[in-house]
Order: C-alpha cells, then sequence, then structure tokens
C-alpha cells in the first residue's frame, strides 16, 4: 500500500483545464531560480502577451527538461519526427540579459 501514500491528489479548476495557448516561451534565470514566460506573438502585431509565468527551482527546471525530454521522444514515436521551422523570430531575443527561448 506504499504506491497509495505517495499518491498526490491534484485539483484542476474548469478556468485552469482551459489552457491559455502560447507560441513563444522566453527564459531566464538566476542562480537559485529559473523564470519561463509563456507569451503569445500574433501575426501583424508589434506587442506580444506575456499569457503565463512560471518560476521554478533549478532543480524543478531540470526535471521539467526529463520530462519534456521524455514526452517528445514519446509523442515522436507515435506520431514521426517534430519539424523545426526555419523562419526567423521578429524581434531580437537578448534583450534583459541571459535568456533562451523554446
Amino acid at each position: 500500500m506504499e504506491e497509495e501514500e505517495n499518491q498526490i491528489n491534484i485539483e484542476l479548476s474548469e478556468e485552469m483545464a482551459e489552457g491559455v495557448y502560447a507560441n513563444l516561451a522566453m527564459i531566464a534565470h538566476s542562480n537559485s531560480e529559473f523564470v519561463i514566460d509563456f507569451i503569445r506573438l500574433m501575426p501583424g502585431v508589434p506587442k506580444a502577451k506575456v499569457k503565463s509565468r512560471i518560476i521554478l527551482t533549478p532543480e524543478h527546471a531540470q526535471r521539467l527538461l526529463m520530462a519534456l525530454q521524455d514526452n517528445i521522444r514519446k509523442y515522436e514515436l507515435n506520431f514521426g519526427e517534430i519539424r523545426q521551422s526555419n523562419d526567423p523570430v521578429p524581434f531580437p531575443m537578448n534583450f534583459g540579459g541571459q535568456m533562451g527561448e523554446a
């Protein structure tokens, strides 16, 4: 019965279950945290909006990376390789210090 003891009851509200669309992520980090901004960039609109910000410890950021890698591997086994677009991002991605993109 150890498996039952380790279960977590996770609540998902109706509003949260709808999700929020984002097509750009910007990542910044310090020595103690990673900040991931999920952004919606619309064609022809010069202003993009941050739709959600998630702040993680470095350990949890690494766990997220491993979970994403595992899920992408499983996705590609089922649906084929995910193809990357060669379209350039329409604005510089290096403002505000050390940043990454996804």
